[in-house]
């Protein structure tokens, strides 16, 4: 008799998931869907707003990912009044990368800490009441001290540059508000009342030696589990170098075969294509080249590093090396990699912020640009999570006529799917008795790709998971769910 399988929700991740799968009357799977069940409409309800109040309204899509969202609808503001990201005054494109670098830091804390690392101090098979962070906290107190200190310094970046660390506003159409101030400065270098820069950088680079120590003790495990080849797609300077803020477009094939050369982030409309589902509300982007079945990509940290040729700061270049040279690939394909480059995104981050902080171009009062309107804006960033596209129209009164968001968890929609039926096909497959570890070993292999599953689908509410085991007359006969 064949079954169907039901993981719903999907938990420690961002939104409201749910996993089926299919078994054959001997127990196989025979196919397995990860569905995204909510609908907001962010790209249809914007449009009739006038454009310079986009960059504050799809803050709204999430509380973890504000940040992104307002930076890359400002950047495709910016081309609405006719200011390229070359354009924009110094004071104004480095506190706005000093902003994403705390976005980045403080999400990437919240992920690594919060969601993934009961699953990596206790296993994938530990009891439901260990699977979180206060558990972790009893057994590495230090460990979850220096995760919450982290976030929160990305977050008081965010606050001393937005006036708040969620749904802050700094970006303006053509610049930022607001230049930093001496004393808000000083705050994160002199170690006074927080711990400073130097500290965020030592803490980094010993959560990269604890993850290469774990992947040195765990390595079949992480190298096999959820592996399989994909495309992977990045953003990536004149040099070749990762860049999170503004830079071409590159993608490569699993063997590290470029299929998208370093081309402009303003026609990437030439380059992908959204395909949809019945059973998501989740698009599949995909390069057109290439077509739906093989020309979907990972995005996010495993993919950005490996599109870059190198990293631009001395030791997360130095933890890039270790982690190919440790991989022993050219093209990493293994999902538990993604921890790892992760970090090396924290450390990245952390080197990049103290730069920046030391840079006295914050503190100047050139802040505004002008130019030419224009009738289109396309902003594009690297966002935690991945490539993050905002695309606006608007009409001679300015008023947002379209708007096409391909969110970071879309381009993994693949991706989570692929890593889904993996850990089916590995774990469930023949087993008879499902237990509650193999379910969550189905949301490790899905929150290895921290998904926001609200700003995928413009999804309001507290994502959760569901998972159903169907048999082969479609009948339910089990199920998990989590909120």
């Amino acid at each position: 008799m064949s079954r169907k399988i039901i993981i719903d929700p999907v938990t420690r991740v961002e939104g409201h998931g749910r996993v089926t799968i299919h078994l054959d009357e001997y127990g196989q799977v025979k196919e397995s869907f990860f569905h995204i069940v909510e609908f907001r409409g962010f790209e249809r309800f914007i449009q009739g707003h006038p454009y310079w109040e986009a960059p504050a309204l799809v803050q709204r899509l999430c509380g973890i990912c504000p940040v992104s969202h307002h930076l890359a609808a400002a950047k495709a503001i910016d081309q609405i009044v006719g200011i390229d990201p070359g354009d924009l005054s110094p004071t104004a494109t480095k506190i706005r990368r000093l902003m994403h670098f705390g976005q980045v830091f403080q999400s990437h804390a919240l992920h690594f800490f919060y969601l993934a690392s009961p699953d990596l101090v206790f296993g994938m098979d530990a009891p439901v009441e260990k699977r979180n962070v206060v558990a972790v906290a009893g057994a590495d107190r230090d460990l979850v001290v220096r995760g919450i200190t982290m976030r929160k310094f990305g977050q008081e970046i965010i606050k001393a540059i937005a006036g708040k660390k969620i749904h802050g506003i700094l970006a303006v159409p053509g610049g930022i508000h607001n230049a930093m101030s001496l004393q808000d400065r000083d705050y994160f270098l002199d170690g006074k009342e927080i711990e400073n820069i130097d500290t965020m950088i030592a803490w980094s680079k010993e959560m990269v030696d604890f993850i290469h120590d774990y992947h040195v003790k765990n390595k079949k495990l992480l190298d096999d589990f959820a592996a399989f080849p994909s495309g992977h797609l990045g953003m990536v300077n004149d040099e070749g170098a990762m860049e999170l803020y503004h830079g071409p477009l590159r993608a490569i094939d699993h063997e590290g075969n470029i299929t998208l050369n370093d081309v402009p982030t303003d026609d990437y409309e030439k380059y992908f294509s959204e395909a949809v589902a019945q059973w998501s509300y989740m698009k599949f982007p995909y390069l057109k080249r290439i077509g739906r079945e093989k020309g979907w990509n990972r995005v996010g940290p495993i993919a950005r590093m490996n599109v870059c040729n190198f990293i631009p700061t001395p030791l997360a270049e130095q933890a890039r090396k270790e982690y190919f040279a440790f991989a022993g690939q050219k093209v990493v394909n293994s999902t538990m990699y993604s921890h790892w480059a992760r970090l090396i995104e924290v450390l990245h981050c952390a080197e990049e912020m103290k730069v920046l902080l030391h840079d006295p171009d914050l503190l100047k009062s050139d802040l505004e640009r002008k130019g030419k309107p224009r009738l289109k804006g396309i902003g594009i960033i690297e966002a935690p999570r991945g490539t993050l596209t905002h695309h606006y129209e608007v009409d001679e009164k300015g008023m947002i006529t379209k708007c096409n968001l391909i969110v970071s968890t879309t381009h993994n929609n693949d991706a989570m799917n692929n890593a889904v039926k993996w850990v089916a096909d590995h774990t469930i497959s023949r087993k008879g008795t499902i237990t509650d570890g193999m379910l969550n070993q189905v949301e490790v292999a899905i929150r290895a790709y921290d998904p926001c599953l609200s700003c995928a689908t413009q999804a309001m509410g507290k994502m959760a998971l569901k998972a159903e085991l169907y048999d082969h007359n479609g009948q339910l006969i089990n199920e998990k769910y989590k909120g």
